[in-house]
């Protein structure tokens, strides 16, 4: 994979397929609901917390056929939640959030609010694919089933935007750079763009995860809900664990599935998805007897050919980038295997049309060529969650730590990455985190789900924020990203009978997959 690309990459594979979508049309007369405020309300943010929300007919927002699967749902209802950009300064700037709601088929009891990770991926669209599973359980009988696009994503405005379409285009078909001073140059031209494309630098400095929980609870009160139940897979459970500890007593129950370790540094994510993702493939190459790619040096020399001279797809062309993404998203599930097995089988026969199918489907590129701004956004996120590296000697220090941790990857690339500043050294807002131990004093029990096989957030990141936040861990045995309303019943009656009775098993348990 390109170098300058590999950091960035690496992170991303804890992205969740998902569309972004643009809003089209006009808003049908929806049904205004005024449940708020509910629960404690921080000074100065009354008329926030207290706002009606007023659904509507979500068609208005299809665009195309993929938003059609999503918005045309019949059952799904959408609204515009406002909040402030800095929440420093209420009174100022505001900015929308985007809510789809799947009402409760039975007498209603509460809501459920999911987010699906990324950071990136649309709540909105995570809550209609989730649906069909939800609703065959008694949660969907009882919990209205709430997704909500986080700032800057989907729906929500603004949007975080960096590339164009075309550059996005061009940035895939990229030969890597030699030289520090070319990577540098060029992750100093996307964060200039992301500051300009996005409406400044002020609205990324307010894009983090810090101030997606602040929403989240604004959400909580305007739905009238007293205490949040939530559900939060993957980088979801990064804005789960930052709501607990930011909102500890309005917490009533949450699902951390896919586990990211607030203890760990970006580094050590990095190394741990490498090797998550490297661990999956190997699983996958021992169950597959008839590949005509049947291991890692046979893939790596296919990548190899393709990184200066890509292979033709029609009008497009297949990169060697485009090969690790497209594996990286059929290894999210052992179900995906045997598209993977077409799709390489497909490689060494010359024809790379679905492993670019699958690279599109993972950085939300549609049949126009239009991309989702999951990855921008994905980028905008971190870098304002994450500490940042700025000195060059430091940076010299992770990339060796990350090039001997993960020496062989194939995940991680042949060559080791380059000593240079990634983007987050030239983004124009600070950090507003640092990895550490979550302060929940008081926090009821939760239930945290990780799974042995993950290749996204690997099974120990589980077992760390289980022991931080004191919370009931449920180990899932088996190769996929999260677990809960997957299709494992082990797994789905824990989660459901904690989530509608807060009972939890008396001890830590394991399912088996």
């Amino acid at each position: 994979m390109p170098r300058t690309r590999a950091a960035v990459l690496l992170v991303a594979l804890t992205l969740l397929t998902g569309c972004t979508v643009h809003v089209t049309g006009v808003p049908t007369a929806g049904n205004v609901e005024h449940n708020g405020p509910a629960g404690p309300v921080p000074p100065g943010l009354e008329r926030y917390y207290a706002q009606p929300l007023t659904w509507t007919d979500c068609r208005p927002l299809i665009h195309d056929d993929q938003s059609k699967a999503t918005f045309g749902n019949p059952d799904a209802r959408c609204a515009k939640l406002t909040v402030p950009l800095d929440y420093a300064k209420p009174e100022g700037r505001t900015i929308t959030v985007g809510v789809l709601r799947i009402p409760a088929s039975g007498e209603r009891r509460g809501a459920l609010v999911v987010n699906p990770g990324g950071p990136g991926v649309s709540g909105m669209v995570a809550a209609v694919s989730l649906a069909p599973r939800f609703t065959r359980t008694r949660l969907g009988e009882s919990f209205d089933l709430v997704g909500f696009d986080p700032r800057g994503i989907g729906v929500s405005e603004p949007q975080i935007r960096c590339l164009t379409d075309a550059e996005a285009d061009a940035d895939r078909m990229e030969p890597a750079e030699d030289t520090v001073a070319e990577v540098e140059a060029e992750n100093k031209d996307y964060a200039a763009k992301c500051a300009e494309r996005s409406g400044g630098a002020d609205v990324l400095a307010n894009m983090g995860t810090r101030d997606v929980v602040r929403d989240m609870d604004v959400l909580r009160s305007a739905l009238g809900e007293e205490k949040l139940t939530y559900l939060g897979y993957s980088y979801g459970t990064r804005i789960g664990t930052a709501y607990a500890e930011a909102f500890t007593g309005n917490v009533r129950a949450m699902i951390l599935d896919g586990a990211v370790d607030p203890l760990e540094d970006p580094a050590q994510q990095a190394i741990g998805q490498a090797k998550g993702f490297d661990k999956a493939l190997d699983a996958f190459f021992a169950q597959c007897t008839d590949c005509l790619i049947g291991d890692d040096d046979a893939l790596t020399e296919a990548v190899e050919a393709l990184e200066d001279n890509p292979l033709p797809v029609g009008s497009r062309a297949l990169s060697a980038s485009d090969v690790v993404t497209g594996i990286a998203a059929a290894l999210y599930d052992d179900q995906t295997w045997p598209i993977l097995q077409q799709a390489l089988d497909g490689l060494a026969e010359g024809d790379g049309a679905q492993l670019l199918l699958l690279a599109d489907l993972y950085l939300g590129r549609d049949q126009n060529g239009e991309y989702s701004n999951a990855t921008d956004a994905l980028i905008a996120v971190r870098c304002v969650d994450e500490p940042r590296i700025t000195d060059r000697t430091e940076a010299e220090r992770v990339a060796d730590e990350i090039a001997e941790a993960t020496e062989g990857s194939f995940i991680n690339g042949t060559e080791p990455p380059l000593p240079a500043l990634d983007v987050c050294a030239f983004w124009p807002a600070p950090n507003t985190s640092e990895p550490h131990r979550p302060q929940v004093d008081g926090l009821p029990q939760v239930l945290v789900i990780s799974t042995t096989g993950d290749p996204a957030t690997p099974y120990q990141a589980g077992v760390s924020l289980a022991k931080a936040l004191d919370a009931r861990l449920l180990t899932y045995d088996a190769v996929q990203h999260t677990a809960f309303l997957q299709r494992d019943p082990c797994v789905d009656d824990v989660g459901v009978a904690y989530l509608l009775d807060l009972t939890l098993p008396a001890e830590d348990l394991t399912c088996q997959g």
